[in-house]
């Protein structure tokens, strides 16, 4: 297929117009028009329905529009990678990380990133599920877990631990348990077992369970169990970093918490000298370092 009829392809497809499209192409409508007749017919398909107000894609045209978008996906992410050599980081960077802490520790910071590199465009990448770094599903990970995956480089960041917290109206109202079997009468609130977690969660969960908990609500994820915490629903197992951002939240049974879970940054080996990605690091370092210092003092 020849790549400059794909090009212009993609823009009309882009612009739903021949004439938008050469405007873009710094071509005429004419000569656009000509290029994408002769795209339909090596393809032996009709790529654009025509209309009075513009052009509409075909089936095939849809599939087409696919394709090229992968390809200038690609190709922007080449382009990012090759200029990486510069001294300065910009272009786009796709973090993934858990809905918890992306939601509650990473975003919450990034202004900071970007004031200092305007140019970075993020894509945050919230979900439960491990993406596959070596595979180019993201670009960095934030994981509560030591990756498994070969040819990474990764970095241990700071650790958690799982606690139980509640609102003080909760508590005014329902009463503050002082020992595990006092929570029989209360609503647990707790990611879902069966959802993707670090089993550390799980582990203080199912022992928590064992004493005859009466009412129980699970949420696939922790921003999920903070909201309904929030909402004096119950006593919830959430991630000790949550209470940075929530300070009004009491913790319940002070000695109760789950195993240490590390958390770890890991991004693939070719990726080791890329701008973008020294540039995340470093910022994740330096807020790991003042979040330390802050919960020393």
């Amino acid at each position: 297929m020849d790549w400059d009829k794909l090009r212009i392809f993609h823009a009309v497809a882009d612009a739903g117009s021949l004439t938008h499209a050469g405007e873009t192409l710094h071509l005429s409508q004419s000569a656009v028009s000509r290029q994408i007749r002769a795209l339909e017919d090596s393809l032996n398909a009709t790529l654009f329905h025509r209309h009075a107000r513009g052009l509409i894609l075909t089936e095939q045209g849809e599939l087409l529009f696919d394709a090229t978008n992968a390809m200038n996906r690609r190709l922007d992410t080449a382009e990012a990678r090759i200029r990486d050599s510069k001294e300065e980081a910009f272009g786009e960077l796709r973090v993934t990380t858990t809905i918890g802490l992306g939601t509650l520790w990473l975003a919450p910071r990034l202004p900071a990133l970007y004031e200092k590199y305007p140019d970075l465009k993020i894509d945050l990448m919230l979900e439960e599920r491990v993406l596959d770094l070596p595979m180019r599903e993201a670009d960095v990970a934030i994981r509560m877990k030591e990756p498994s995956q070969a040819d990474l480089i990764r970095r241990r960041l700071m650790s958690v631990r799982m606690r139980l917290y509640a609102t003080p109206d909760y508590l005014a109202e329902h009463g503050t348990p002082h020992s595990m079997p006092e929570l029989s009468p209360h609503r647990l609130i707790c990611q879902n077992p069966n959802s993707f977690q670090v089993s550390a969660g799980a582990s203080l969960v199912a022992e928590l369970m064992t004493h005859d908990i009466k009412s129980l609500l699970s949420v696939n994820n922790y921003y999920g169990v903070l909201q309904s915490v929030r909402s004096n629903l119950g006593i919830g197992v959430l991630p000790d970093y949550i209470t940075e951002g929530f300070p009004e939240l009491v913790r319940v049974l002070p000695d109760v918490e789950s195993n240490e879970v590390p958390v770890f940054l890991a991004y693939p080996e070719e990726l080791r000298n890329s701008k973008r990605i020294a540039a995340f690091r470093d910022f994740v370092m330096d807020e790991i370092v003042a979040y330390r210092k802050r919960h020393r003092e």
